[in-house]
């Protein structure tokens, strides 16, 4: 048997070629030969697995939820899709970290256009303060092209990257000063999430409290609504893990759409976009009117300091919502 390599480290192609004919080889040293054999090959195997392992995740792109049809750019040979920024109608990406955000953004250079262009994209994380990135002067593009010729061309590349922490998450951008059209591609890569353990902590307002079921278990959930925000106290740093589940009545199908504020202090910092189905996997322990919806989770930073954080319904139509706040097991001292 003969064995050899090719390809790149990352991805190594083995190939044996195997010999049927053992000349002058004795019972014995054909045994001995085989095992040997099946040793070397094992290792490769693990080897290779190694390196594919140590290659790190894989990102993928992103369609806005309220995109129109995207423009097709042809790079290195090949076609990517871009969508169009508006200075009214935000963008909305809608995904589940942790992960990284990575934004490429290219101008559009309209036939007879010369010289640079430059833009800029506000951008807001779950509601927060609005973020601005600047693309500095971008002149024509040289190895990228547009389908259709009749757009002009693009501009050379401007990125930036948004690093997003566990949960769901809503992100919007809209173009802002800016005298030329620009379109980006999303470009999301995920991260393994650190595992810690968490501890669940009682809220200052006292709200009503709902016993779930879920895997053989009881779980306590506070009710909450905008008249009655779920309210805690607590000293930082640190982090707050909030999950949350719409309630539905026993004969509603279909999602709970539904929105939550978070405010540090009195000053609004987040506010999350959130959607809900009816769970397979929990209920409640005494109430079979209603029906848990599946949970939702995001996770804020509380910043040095003690700190009251509140979190509220936003939507007086919908039914009520039901919340947990958990902090980490090595912050709990801190608490006090």
């Amino acid at each position: 048997m003969i064995i050899s390599t090719s390809g790149n480290i990352s991805n190594p192609v083995i190939r044996i070629k195997k010999f049927t004919h053992f000349t002058g080889f004795t019972g014995s040293d054909k045994h001995n030969y085989m095992k040997k054999f099946h040793l070397l090959l094992i290792g490769l195997l693990v080897f290779s697995q190694a390196l594919s392992a140590q290659s790190g995740p894989k990102h993928r792109y992103l369609k806005p939820s309220n995109s129109k049809n995207p423009v097709s750019v042809i790079i290195d040979g090949k076609s990517k899709d871009y969508y169009f920024l508006s200075s009214k109608e935000p963008a909305v990406i809608r995904l589940n970290g942790p992960g990284k955000l990575r934004l490429l953004t290219r101008g559009q250079f309209v036939p007879g256009q010369a010289g640079k262009m430059k833009y800029e994209i506000t951008y807001t994380v779950d509601g927060g303060a609005p973020k601005t990135f600047r693309s500095g002067d971008v002149a024509r593009s040289i190895n990228a092209a547009y389908i259709n010729g009749t757009m002009g061309v693009p501009a050379q590349l401007a990125d930036f990257e948004i690093i997003l922490g566990p949960g769901q998450h809503s992100i919007e951008f809209k173009l802002n000063k800016s005298k030329s059209p620009v379109a980006v591609r999303y470009a999301f890569t995920p991260v393994k999430n650190r595992k810690k353990e968490w501890i669940a902590i009682h809220p200052l307002n006292s709200p009503e409290t709902v016993e779930l079921s879920t895997k053989e278990s009881l779980v306590t959930y506070y009710r909450f609504t905008p008249e009655k925000p779920l309210k805690v106290e607590l000293n930082g740093p640190t982090e707050l893990q909030v999950l949350t589940r719409a309630e539905f009545q026993f004969k509603m199908r279909g999602t709970i759409h539904y929105r939550v504020q978070v405010r540090l202090d009195g000053k609004v910092i987040n506010s999350y976009q959130l959607s809900s189905r009816r769970s397979e996997t929990t209920e409640y322990k005494s109430d079979k009117s209603l029906v848990p919806g599946k949970g939702n989770e995001f996770v804020i930073a509380i910043p040095r300091g003690k700190h009251t954080v509140e979190f509220i319904p936003m939507d007086k139509d919908k039914s009520t919502i039901l919340g947990r706040v958990m902090i980490p097991v090595k912050d709990v001292r801190i608490r006090k």
